[in-house]
């Protein structure tokens, strides 16, 4: 069974559990002389298995959301609840716990570090977990990347790759620790269409063929109309599509 096959079955097991990440009236605002809000009094559901698009015009706070419902920025108002625990209260220690171990993150611009080969570059968030020995880290990244196409590239720097192989890089490091959902802001934003499709492609099996839940900001509407839920904002709220 491969690396990634392995965690299908766990989704099954959590139909009866409670929606994997939700917030209530969630709000951003930047202070300042004039306040600016960024997200206005969200109140929203994402259970396990779902595929979800984030849309808007620029401006509208979609990856602000984003990075609210990933932990990687903090509410003004309101709250988000992982897997049905609040996370406004939490120290920063135990909120960047709870994103290594249930949220994995893929962005517009992979930010591999060029230093590292791509194996060291998947390693790094299991490191941070540090849950694993270092010879199981090395074995998993090796079958993530071999499971995404890569099993020919585990020992090349990431300027060797190009930009569909190094997001496929990206993706297995979002994999690193067996999270049940993917955050991804603009995956395709930076490549040509052929890559872009085989990205999509990627995260829809996450989605069909191993239970993940994808929540991904995207620009692009034919994108998200293969998706299978749409979330529009527009002022930093939620609006009909």
């Amino acid at each position: 069974m491969s690396a990634i096959a392995e965690e299908a079955a766990d989704a099954v097991a959590g139909a009866g559990a409670p929606p994997l990440i939700e917030a209530r009236r969630l709000t951003r605002i930047l202070p300042g002389t004039v306040p600016v809000t960024l997200v206005r009094e969200i109140d929203l559901t994402i259970r396990a298995g779902e595929f979800v698009a984030i849309t808007g015009p620029s401006g509208s706070g979609k990856s602000s959301l984003l990075y609210l419902l990933g932990l990687l920025d903090s509410p003004t108002e309101g709250e988000v609840l992982i897997e049905g625990e609040p996370t406004h209260l939490l120290s920063e220690r135990r909120r960047a716990a709870t994103r290594l171990s249930t949220l994995g993150f893929v962005f517009q611009f992979h930010f591999l570090l060029p230093e590292f080969s791509v194996t060291d570059n998947v390693m790094i968030p299991m490191r941070k977990l540090g849950r694993l020995p270092a010879r199981e880290m090395r074995e998993r990244a090796r079958g993530l990347l071999a499971d995404l196409g890569l099993g020919d590239h585990l020992d090349k720097r990431p300027d060797q790759l190009s930009g569909g192989q190094r997001q496929r890089v990206a993706v297995a490091r979002a994999l690193a620790n067996e999270p049940p959902a993917i955050l991804a802001d603009e995956p395709t934003g930076s490549l040509d269409s052929r890559s872009s499709d085989q990205v999509f492609d990627i995260l829809r099996a996450l989605v069909d063929d191993h239970g993940k839940t994808v929540i991904a900001v995207t620009h692009d509407l034919d994108m998200a109309a293969r998706m299978d839920r749409r979330l529009h904002l527009v002022d930093g709220m939620l609006a009909d599509p």
